[in-house]
């Protein structure tokens, strides 16, 4: 009779630890999940940006945005972070810094992507602090501009449409060794000031330059969502501003001046993002006139 209780016992807490593994496989399987799609669920935030000073020929005009990629893959070859962008219609297509990381060197990786960019939208390239501190500027702007894409280092260029135009300035990263106001100096003289200027620039942490120099629209980078985004911060940690920054996504605005700060798509020192979906930014520009 004892070795008969003791053998049910014996089963009962054998079928006890097996339901606690079970339940914490199943546990960590869904953290593993959970934390996939924190870092290759491609999201798209969509924004309207209303002025009198774009041109009505540029009425419905699509921007995607692609920031921060960071040699961070998305499908093979790319595909589905493709695809998400193609699926923007874009008219143009900015890619606002840090296409590669300094720390795993792979522009062959990034390039699986704005190869494929270029077949269905003009693209135009500023780079960010990670290409400046692979030493490797030439070779990155030489081989972009070698598949079709228009390199924006310091300088501006018009979009024309029936008669109409915008303007478009990029300006490098201040690791170059030169300020944003500076680099700003070189880049505004070139500029109609009565045209609607779209600046593309890596960082969102001197909002306040953008304003002053009175920017129409910016679209930055750099700060990754906060990297690490809990409820009521804009993140824990962002680059050039420090714990709990400002500028991580979304739109700001002051006086003319609106900036779009993309939360990005890869990752860089911290590995991962948690609430912070890898972000496609798309602006659609409606005339007000």
């Amino acid at each position: 009779m004892k070795v008969v209780i003791k053998h049910q016992v014996s089963n009962r807490i054998g079928r006890l630890i097996v339901k606690k593994l079970f339940k914490w496989t199943l546990l960590f399987v869904g953290f593993l999940l959970f934390l996939y799609a924190n870092n290759q669920y491609l999201v798209v935030t969509e924004h309207v940006i209303e002025s009198e000073k774009i041109p009505a020929s540029f009425d419905g005009f699509r921007i995607a945005q692609v920031s921060d990629v960071h040699d961070a893959t998305f499908g093979e070859n790319q595909e589905y972070l493709v695809e998400k962008v193609r699926e923007t219609d874009p008219d143009v297509i900015f890619i606002t810094g840090d296409l590669i990381d300094s720390n795993r060197y792979d522009l062959e990786n990034s390039l699986d992507a704005v190869k494929q960019f270029v077949t269905f939208a003009e693209v135009y390239y500023v780079l960010g602090n990670h290409e400046v501190a692979t030493n490797r500027m030439d070779e990155i702007y030489s081989t972009l501009t070698a598949i079709g894409v228009q390199v924006l280092p310091n300088t501006a260029v018009g979009i024309k449409r029936n008669g109409e135009h915008l303007t478009i300035l990029g300006i490098e990263d201040p690791l170059m060794g030169y300020t944003v106001q500076e680099m700003l100096d070189k880049t505004l003289p070139k500029t109609d000031p009565d045209s609607y200027r779209i600046l593309l620039s890596h960082r969102p942490e001197v909002f306040q330059t953008y304003v002053e120099n009175e920017i129409d629209l910016v679209f930055t980078g750099h700060a990754h969502g906060g990297q690490i985004r809990l409820p009521f911060t804009e993140g824990l940690v962002a680059p050039g501003q420090g714990f709990l920054p400002k500028y991580t996504s979304g739109i700001f605005e002051e006086n003319q001046t609106k900036m779009i700060v993309s939360r990005g798509l890869g990752n860089s020192g911290v590995p991962l993002r948690l609430f912070n979906l890898p972000e496609i930014v798309v602006a659609e520009l409606r005339s007000t006139k």
